[in-house]
Protein backbone atom coordinates (compact mmCIF):
# COMPACT_ATOMS: atom_id res chain seq x y z
CA UNK A 1 0.00 0.00 0.00
CA UNK A 2 1.74 2.90 -1.14
CA UNK A 3 0.33 6.94 -0.39
CA UNK A 4 0.17 9.92 -2.59
CA UNK A 5 3.92 10.29 -3.50
CA UNK A 6 3.81 14.17 -1.89
CA UNK A 7 0.86 13.77 0.90
CA UNK A 8 1.27 15.00 3.97
CA UNK A 9 0.85 13.34 7.52
CA UNK A 10 -2.38 15.13 7.69
CA UNK A 11 -5.53 14.32 5.96
CA UNK A 12 -9.17 16.37 5.54
CA UNK A 13 -12.38 15.08 3.95
CA UNK A 14 -13.22 18.97 3.25
CA UNK A 15 -16.65 18.89 1.44
CA UNK A 16 -18.03 21.14 4.06
CA UNK A 17 -17.88 25.00 5.03
CA UNK A 18 -16.32 23.83 8.28
CA UNK A 19 -13.89 21.69 6.15
CA UNK A 20 -13.17 25.06 4.16
CA UNK A 21 -12.46 26.69 6.90
CA UNK A 22 -9.96 24.34 8.39
CA UNK A 23 -7.97 24.12 5.08
CA UNK A 24 -7.52 27.72 5.53
CA UNK A 25 -6.16 27.54 8.70
CA UNK A 26 -4.09 24.60 8.69
CA UNK A 27 -2.54 27.07 5.22
CA UNK A 28 -1.92 29.86 7.48
CA UNK A 29 -0.33 27.92 10.16
CA UNK A 30 2.21 26.21 7.87
CA UNK A 31 1.01 22.81 8.33
CA UNK A 32 1.10 20.73 5.54
CA UNK A 33 -2.08 19.30 4.27
CA UNK A 34 -3.57 16.76 1.76
CA UNK A 35 -7.56 17.54 1.46
CA UNK A 36 -9.85 15.63 -0.58
CA UNK A 37 -13.56 16.66 -2.29
CA UNK A 38 -16.28 14.57 -3.59
CA UNK A 39 -16.71 16.62 -6.68
CA UNK A 40 -14.92 19.06 -8.93
CA UNK A 41 -17.11 21.72 -7.62
CA UNK A 42 -16.14 20.88 -3.95
CA UNK A 43 -12.13 21.25 -5.10
CA UNK A 44 -12.78 24.47 -7.19
CA UNK A 45 -14.74 25.64 -3.78
CA UNK A 46 -11.54 24.73 -1.61
CA UNK A 47 -9.08 27.01 -4.67
CA UNK A 48 -5.41 27.34 -3.93
CA UNK A 49 -3.86 27.58 -0.72
CA UNK A 50 -0.38 27.60 -0.05
CA UNK A 51 0.45 23.77 1.34
CA UNK A 52 -2.45 22.40 1.25
CA UNK A 53 -2.91 19.84 -1.76
CA UNK A 54 -6.35 18.94 -3.04
CA UNK A 55 -8.02 15.68 -4.51
CA UNK A 56 -10.94 15.82 -6.19
CA UNK A 57 -13.55 12.38 -6.57
CA UNK A 58 -15.29 9.96 -4.92
CA UNK A 59 -12.81 7.01 -3.11
CA UNK A 60 -13.79 3.71 -2.40
CA UNK A 61 -12.89 1.69 0.73
CA UNK A 62 -9.65 0.37 -1.37
CA UNK A 63 -8.71 4.02 -2.59
CA UNK A 64 -9.24 5.39 0.87
CA UNK A 65 -6.97 3.04 2.36
CA UNK A 66 -4.27 3.38 -0.31
CA UNK A 67 -4.64 7.32 -0.02
CA UNK A 68 -4.51 7.75 3.70
CA UNK A 69 -1.25 5.34 4.02
CA UNK A 70 0.97 7.39 6.09
CA UNK A 71 -1.32 9.86 7.84
CA UNK A 72 -0.71 10.49 11.40
CA UNK A 73 -4.68 12.15 11.64
CA UNK A 74 -7.70 11.99 9.05
CA UNK A 75 -9.70 15.01 10.04
CA UNK A 76 -13.78 13.94 8.66
CA UNK A 77 -15.63 17.26 8.02
CA UNK A 78 -17.68 15.62 5.87
CA UNK A 79 -21.40 16.59 5.52
CA UNK A 80 -24.01 15.99 8.70
CA UNK A 81 -25.92 13.55 6.59
CA UNK A 82 -22.71 11.51 4.72
CA UNK A 83 -22.92 8.38 7.30
CA UNK A 84 -21.31 6.30 4.77
CA UNK A 85 -18.57 7.96 4.00
CA UNK A 86 -18.30 9.12 7.92
CA UNK A 87 -18.13 5.19 8.16
CA UNK A 88 -15.22 4.97 5.38
CA UNK A 89 -13.18 7.40 6.73
CA UNK A 90 -13.28 5.66 10.26
CA UNK A 91 -12.50 2.26 9.04
CA UNK A 92 -10.04 3.51 6.42
CA UNK A 93 -8.12 5.50 9.41
CA UNK A 94 -8.51 2.38 11.79
CA UNK A 95 -6.80 0.34 9.04
CA UNK A 96 -3.64 2.26 8.61
CA UNK A 97 -3.22 3.64 11.61
CA UNK A 98 -4.03 7.04 11.86
CA UNK A 99 -5.92 8.54 14.47
CA UNK A 100 -9.71 9.97 12.76
CA UNK A 101 -10.91 13.12 14.27
CA UNK A 102 -14.83 14.00 13.60
CA UNK A 103 -15.58 17.75 12.96
CA UNK A 104 -19.15 18.28 13.14
CA UNK A 105 -21.45 21.25 13.21
CA UNK A 106 -23.21 22.51 16.58
CA UNK A 107 -26.91 21.20 17.23
CA UNK A 108 -29.15 23.63 17.46
CA UNK A 109 -32.39 23.91 18.75
CA UNK A 110 -35.52 24.36 15.94
CA UNK A 111 -37.86 26.93 16.78
CA UNK A 112 -41.89 26.12 17.74
CA UNK A 113 -44.18 25.27 14.81
CA UNK A 114 -41.79 23.43 12.61
CA UNK A 115 -42.55 19.37 12.13
CA UNK A 116 -39.04 17.22 12.89
CA UNK A 117 -39.00 13.79 10.97
CA UNK A 118 -36.93 10.83 11.21
CA UNK A 119 -36.13 10.59 7.59
CA UNK A 120 -36.71 12.09 4.13
CA UNK A 121 -39.05 8.63 3.79
CA UNK A 122 -41.07 10.21 7.34
CA UNK A 123 -40.94 13.31 5.47
CA UNK A 124 -42.98 11.82 2.37
CA UNK A 125 -45.19 9.92 4.49
CA UNK A 126 -46.25 13.38 6.62
CA UNK A 127 -46.82 14.76 3.41
CA UNK A 128 -48.92 12.31 1.73
CA UNK A 129 -51.04 12.90 4.82
CA UNK A 130 -51.44 16.52 4.85
CA UNK A 131 -51.89 18.42 1.15
CA UNK A 132 -50.77 21.39 -0.05
CA UNK A 133 -47.39 21.78 -2.15
CA UNK A 134 -43.83 21.50 -1.26
CA UNK A 135 -40.71 23.14 -2.12
CA UNK A 136 -38.18 19.77 -1.37
CA UNK A 137 -34.31 21.05 -0.76
CA UNK A 138 -33.11 17.76 0.80
CA UNK A 139 -31.00 16.84 -2.78
CA UNK A 140 -31.36 14.71 -5.64
CA UNK A 141 -30.12 10.97 -4.09
CA UNK A 142 -33.22 10.36 -2.34
CA UNK A 143 -35.81 11.17 -4.08
CA UNK A 144 -37.64 7.51 -4.14
CA UNK A 145 -40.30 8.34 -1.00
CA UNK A 146 -41.32 11.50 -2.83
CA UNK A 147 -42.35 9.62 -5.52
CA UNK A 148 -44.58 6.98 -3.86
CA UNK A 149 -47.03 10.24 -2.93
CA UNK A 150 -50.20 10.71 -4.67
CA UNK A 151 -49.62 13.66 -7.29
CA UNK A 152 -46.29 13.88 -6.01
CA UNK A 153 -45.11 15.47 -9.71
CA UNK A 154 -47.88 18.04 -9.35
CA UNK A 155 -47.52 18.67 -5.74
CA UNK A 156 -43.86 18.60 -5.18
CA UNK A 157 -41.01 21.27 -6.63
CA UNK A 158 -37.29 20.35 -6.47
CA UNK A 159 -34.50 22.75 -5.83
CA UNK A 160 -31.24 20.22 -6.52
CA UNK A 161 -27.49 21.65 -7.58
CA UNK A 162 -27.34 22.80 -11.26
CA UNK A 163 -25.38 19.36 -12.07
CA UNK A 164 -26.18 17.20 -15.36
CA UNK A 165 -26.47 14.05 -12.67
CA UNK A 166 -28.80 16.10 -9.98
CA UNK A 167 -31.31 17.61 -12.66
CA UNK A 168 -31.10 13.80 -15.13
CA UNK A 169 -31.85 12.35 -11.35
CA UNK A 170 -34.98 14.44 -11.16
CA UNK A 171 -36.19 13.75 -14.14
CA UNK A 172 -35.72 9.79 -13.99
CA UNK A 173 -38.07 10.47 -11.13
CA UNK A 174 -40.73 11.52 -12.77
CA UNK A 175 -40.43 14.99 -11.97
CA UNK A 176 -41.10 17.31 -14.75
CA UNK A 177 -38.62 20.18 -15.67
CA UNK A 178 -40.91 22.75 -14.66
CA UNK A 179 -40.59 21.44 -11.46
CA UNK A 180 -36.74 21.45 -11.07
CA UNK A 181 -34.77 24.28 -9.69
CA UNK A 182 -31.14 24.31 -10.58
CA UNK A 183 -29.42 26.32 -8.32
CA UNK A 184 -26.36 26.91 -6.22
CA UNK A 185 -26.86 28.20 -2.83
CA UNK A 186 -26.05 29.55 -0.38
CA UNK A 187 -29.81 31.12 -0.46
CA UNK A 188 -30.78 34.44 0.98
CA UNK A 189 -34.15 34.08 3.32
CA UNK A 190 -35.55 36.55 0.25
CA UNK A 191 -34.64 34.34 -2.19
CA UNK A 192 -35.73 31.33 -0.46
CA UNK A 193 -39.19 32.93 0.49
CA UNK A 194 -39.64 34.60 -3.47
CA UNK A 195 -39.06 30.35 -4.16
CA UNK A 196 -41.86 29.39 -2.04
CA UNK A 197 -44.28 32.16 -3.15
CA UNK A 198 -43.07 31.12 -7.03
CA UNK A 199 -44.13 27.91 -6.45
CA UNK A 200 -47.25 28.37 -4.23
CA UNK A 201 -45.78 25.80 -1.73
CA UNK A 202 -47.36 25.19 1.87
CA UNK A 203 -44.28 23.03 3.21
CA UNK A 204 -40.75 23.46 2.85
CA UNK A 205 -38.85 19.97 3.12
CA UNK A 206 -35.21 20.69 4.34
CA UNK A 207 -32.35 18.66 6.31
CA UNK A 208 -31.20 19.83 9.60
CA UNK A 209 -27.73 21.04 8.77
CA UNK A 210 -27.77 23.94 10.90
CA UNK A 211 -26.52 27.33 10.19
CA UNK A 212 -23.69 27.02 7.55
CA UNK A 213 -26.03 24.53 5.64
CA UNK A 214 -28.72 27.45 5.64
CA UNK A 215 -31.23 26.18 7.65
CA UNK A 216 -32.10 29.34 9.54
CA UNK A 217 -32.89 31.12 5.99
CA UNK A 218 -35.07 28.37 5.21
CA UNK A 219 -36.70 28.43 8.30
CA UNK A 220 -37.04 32.27 8.43
CA UNK A 221 -38.10 32.33 4.77
CA UNK A 222 -41.01 29.84 5.15
CA UNK A 223 -42.56 31.76 8.06
CA UNK A 224 -42.94 35.11 5.79
CA UNK A 225 -44.23 33.04 2.59
CA UNK A 226 -46.51 31.32 5.36
CA UNK A 227 -45.56 27.91 4.86
CA UNK A 228 -44.47 25.15 7.24
CA UNK A 229 -41.10 23.95 8.04
CA UNK A 230 -41.15 19.96 7.32
CA UNK A 231 -37.18 19.35 9.05
CA UNK A 232 -35.44 15.73 8.75
CA UNK A 233 -33.41 15.35 11.75
CA UNK A 234 -29.32 14.68 11.84
CA UNK A 235 -28.22 11.11 11.93
CA UNK A 236 -27.14 10.54 15.35
CA UNK A 237 -23.17 10.96 15.72
CA UNK A 238 -22.66 9.74 19.13
CA UNK A 239 -19.43 10.57 21.09
CA UNK A 240 -16.19 11.86 19.96
CA UNK A 241 -17.43 14.61 17.66
CA UNK A 242 -15.22 17.79 18.01
CA UNK A 243 -15.80 21.82 17.43
CA UNK A 244 -13.74 23.58 14.46
CA UNK A 245 -11.70 24.91 17.52
CA UNK A 246 -11.00 21.88 18.91
CA UNK A 247 -9.36 20.29 15.81
CA UNK A 248 -7.51 23.29 15.44
CA UNK A 249 -6.01 22.98 18.82
CA UNK A 250 -5.58 19.42 18.54
CA UNK A 251 -3.73 20.09 14.98
CA UNK A 252 -1.57 22.14 16.96
CA UNK A 253 -0.49 20.21 19.60
CA UNK A 254 0.35 17.56 16.86
CA UNK A 255 2.04 19.57 14.21
CA UNK A 256 3.56 22.63 15.66
CA UNK A 257 7.03 22.95 15.56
Amino acid sequence: MTAPASASALRIFAGTTEGRLLCEWASGAGIPARAYAATEYGGELLGELPGIEVHTGRLDEADMERELSGARIVVDATHPFATLASGNIRAASLAVGARCLRLARPVEALPKGVVPVASIACAARFLSENPGRALLTTGSKELAPYTRVADFAERFFVRVLPLPGAITKCIDAGFSPSHVIGMQGPFTRELNEAMLRQVGAQWLVTKDSGTVGGTAEKLAAARDAGARCIVVARPAEGGGVLSLREVEDALLREFAR
